[in-house]
């Protein structure tokens, strides 16, 4: 038996979630994306050989700035990036068979340190931190090696904990079948047209902590869908803006990518990760954000909100709110047609 925050959601399954089937890329160069961890990676060889409970932390190499988190269901390992630069790997236990962990982007929608299950004696789950209201989370549990939980993401007790201080109410999580490692966006893109890009490095100046944001109010995300051709902007549980979109050779997919607002003194950035979820294709990072423009209305708007932290989505599939869960949970769906 196990706490109900642990269980799959009933219409979220892994194969189930970011499906777009094997839709050709056309120009994309997908080629240019590194890998996780490439072969030339010194420490490929030290992530790929950590035993069930080890793990690696070294936040020194960026200590300041916002942390995304990606979980590998193929490696079973959870990577975290600070403004784009790896500070940790862990071991991972995700959903077993029948209890697929679902991939998808998610928000940290709350986080309970000492956490304890209400339905079954008491069962504690320690630096819990949820991704879902219906189930997924994070949290410190059970870790033989392979996927053994009932949806949720078992980490090592201490990185669990590591974790839980690096991030904050509205910190991506993403869970894919395989990543790329985080790039630095050189294209300016959606929200970060000329005179926005010096308005929001003026926003920036000494927000670059992650307690800033904490307190800073609802986290933004934002979803870009090229089926929808629109934007699609939500405060916390709320979409607050929407508006269309234009995409540039628009016969060609996008891919799935998440970009996180960064803040390298002062100047805010783009890092970007492409990920795959089901049989839905990583994007391009660069050609995606440079291929997609916003009303300059809807510009202005978008810019009056994000503060670095914010997250932003690019994906070919639908967008509408019968794709989303509620809760502040950013995660799109699609039905597969027999």
């Amino acid at each position: 038996m196990t706490d109900p925050t642990c269980r799959r959601p009933r219409l979220l399954a892994r194969r189930d979630i970011l499906k777009l089937g094997a839709a050709a890329v056309g120009g994309v160069a997908l080629g240019m994306l590194a890998p996780a961890f490439a072969a030339d990676d010194p420490e490929s060889a030290t992530i790929a050989g950590l035993k069930p409970g080890e793990y690696v932390w070294y936040p020194d190499r960026a200590p300041e700035g916002f942390v995304a988190v990606v979980v590998n269901l193929s490696d079973q390992r959870a990577f975290v990036y600070r403004n784009g630069v790896r500070i940790g790997v862990s071991t991972a236990s995700t959903g077993r068979a029948g209890h697929d962990t679902p991939t998808g982007v998610f928000t940290i929608l709350g986080k309970d340190a000492d956490h304890h299950s209400s339905l079954y004696n008491e069962a504690s789950m320690p630096f819990t931190e949820r991704l879902t209201w219906s189930g997924v989370a994070l949290h410190a549990g059970g870790l033989p090696g392979y996927p053994s939980s009932h949806g949720c993401v078992h980490l090592p007790l201490t990185f669990a904990k590591l974790l839980f201080s690096a991030t904050h109410i509205g910190t991506p999580v993403i869970i894919a079948d395989s990543h790329t490692a985080p790039q630095s966006v050189l294209h300016p893109g959606l929200i970060m047209s000329e005179g926005l890009e010096q308005q929001l490095a003026v926003d920036a100046t000494g927000s670059g902590a992650p307690e800033d944001m904490a307190g800073a109010g609802a986290a933004v995300s934002m979803v870009a869908s090229a089926a929808d051709r629109s934007l699609t902007v939500l405060q916390g549980a709320q979409a607050v803006i929407q508006g269309p979109i234009s995409i540039a050779n628009p016969s060609a997919a996008l891919g799935n990518v998440v970009y996180v607002l960064a803040s390298a003194s002062g100047t805010p950035r783009w890092t970007a990760i492409s990920y795959e979820g089901g049989t839905a294709p990583a994007g391009a990072a660069q050609q995606a954000l440079a291929r997609i423009t916003v009303d300059p209305s809807i510009n202005r708007q978008v810019a009056a909100l994000v503060k670095p932290g914010a997250t932003l989505f690019v994906t070919d599939l639908p967008a509408h709110p019968a794709t989303r869960s509620d809760g502040g949970l950013v995660i799109l769906t699609h039905k597969v047609v027999s």
